[in-house]
């Protein structure tokens, strides 16, 4: 099957999902300042008001695949969308600290579901040899939307709207999230969702419509995976011989987030103003940022195959470690503001090459068919959950030591370049069977 403008769109479609991930995610990085003032926050509510969106991220990610399995990833994503357009309006409306900590965990159910049906639906679509490139665009756009987030603080920011500047960085969301839902209604069910559901003349229409050369063989073998995903349905992840694996989709999950990845995303306004610079200023600096994340991740998923995913890990636990290193001594000596944007430049560029594009692909590759759906989840819950606990301590942390929390973030990275270097096989050129027989799956 080769890629025609029906794959291409649906596929475009269903990565909008993973571009609101990253607007939603990243645009409180603009209004935390505004936040603290208006609702007179201290650095505990202050980080409850940016992590509750990400207890209601793993809430969707731990409850989508269910909601998706039963009405089909498209419809359980325009669910999705609406929750996007509710969370953005009503945080944009909020009227006390209590409701815009419940639209905020509104769309981080609406993330949470988004970063797992938006990958299924487009993988249940893409044809074999086009599946990785077009499952890709999905971590792509989560990066664009991260730009595209400090872009749009940036320029509200200049229309010097006062008091209701932070309703409207997140109010404008509502946009995106809105065409998103509209998209999703021009778009097919995926023909393994219409199996499932027994709807097979449908689902042969939509696999002629993608322009599949041989649509009745792709349609038995729909069916013959799905009788035999049914007989798989009840074997747990949660046996012994499956540990090296958990471990291993555990341990990266986790270690993910303690490079302080998404905790610089969300506080990168308040890192930069702990340096001296004005909000204007910070601003800019959180777009050139972003702009560095969407380079690095378009390289990064260019030479993944090549260089191979242990040997970019250990160079992004170098890197990381060392940019980290740099700015804790910077605020430890209070001359932060004198390389702090090189240093989270570089920071970015090390992360993005490794552990940002490397996570999802190395989770997937470590478990076997039958229980891989299950594994993803349980790193992707560490993951989450890792995610939600430092973005909650990182500002009562910082108000004690600027230093203090990048000085804890470069010595995870230090320990995971020896964890790495010991116990994570490499998986490039390998076939799923080999990794199993490595890992000693039987």
């Amino acid at each position: 099957m080769k890629l025609n403008f029906y794959i291409l769109k649906s596929s475009l479609v269903g990565a909008l999902g993973g571009l609101l991930f990253g607007f939603d995610t990243a645009v409180i990085a603009g209004t935390t300042q505004a936040l603290t003032q208006t609702f007179h926050l201290t650095p505990a509510q202050l980080g409850l008001t940016v992590s509750i969106a990400l207890w209601g991220t793993v809430l969707g990610a731990m409850t989508s695949g269910v909601l998706g399995d039963r009405i089909g990833s498209r419809k359980a994503l325009r669910i999705m969308a609406a929750l996007y357009v509710v969370s953005a309006l009503g945080c944009g409306l909020a009227w006390s600290w209590p409701s815009l900590l419940l639209f905020r965990f509104i769309g981080g159910i609406g993330v949470g579901g988004s970063s797992v049906l938006g990958p299924v639906y487009i993988a249940e679509l893409a044809p074999a040899k086009l599946r990785g490139r077009l499952v890709g665009m999905f971590q792509f756009n989560v990066v664009l939307g991260i730009l595209l987030a400090y872009f749009s603080n940036y320029i509200i920011s200049g229309l010097h709207l006062g008091v209701a500047e932070w309703r409207w960085e997140f109010a404008v969301a509502a946009v995106p999230a809105l065409l998103f839902g509209i998209f999703l209604f021009t778009v097919p069910s995926s023909s393994r969702w219409l199996v499932t559901q027994n709807r097979v003349d449908e689902a042969r229409q939509v696999l002629q419509m993608l322009g599949s050369p041989s649509a009745e063989e792709e349609l038995n073998e729909i069916v013959a995976s799905i009788h035999s995903d049914r007989q798989a349905k009840h074997e747990s992840v949660f046996q012994r011989r499956y540990l090296l694996p958990l471990l291993l989709a555990i341990t990266l999950g986790a270690f993910n987030q303690l490079s302080g990845i998404n905790a610089i995303l969300y506080y990168l306004n308040d890192i930069f103003a702990a340096a001296g610079f004005s909000q204007v200023s910070s601003n800019v600096q959180a777009v050139i940022i972003g702009l560095m994340n969407l380079l690095a991740t378009s390289l990064a998923m260019s030479v993944i195959d090549k260089v191979g995913r242990k040997t970019l890990l250990l160079i992004g636990s170098v890197g990381t470690a060392a940019a980290l290193g740099g700015v804790a001594y910077k605020f430890h000596t209070g001359q932060a503001s004198s390389s702090l944007l090189w240093l989270l430049i570089a920071f970015i560029f090390f992360f993005a090459i490794s552990q940002g594009s490397v996570v999802w692909v190395y989770i997937s590759e470590i478990f076997p068919n039958r229980v891989r759906s299950k594994g993803q989840g349980v790193g992707s819950s560490s993951h989450w959950i890792m995610n939600a606990v430092i973005a909650a301590l990182f500002p009562m942390i910082a108000a004690h030591s600027k230093a203090a929390p990048f000085a804890f973030f470069a010595a995870m990275m230090a320990i995971q370049f020896v964890l790495v270097l010991l116990f994570f096989p490499e998986t490039k050129g390998k076939s799923l069977e080999q990794i199993q027989a490595k890992l000693g799956i039987s």
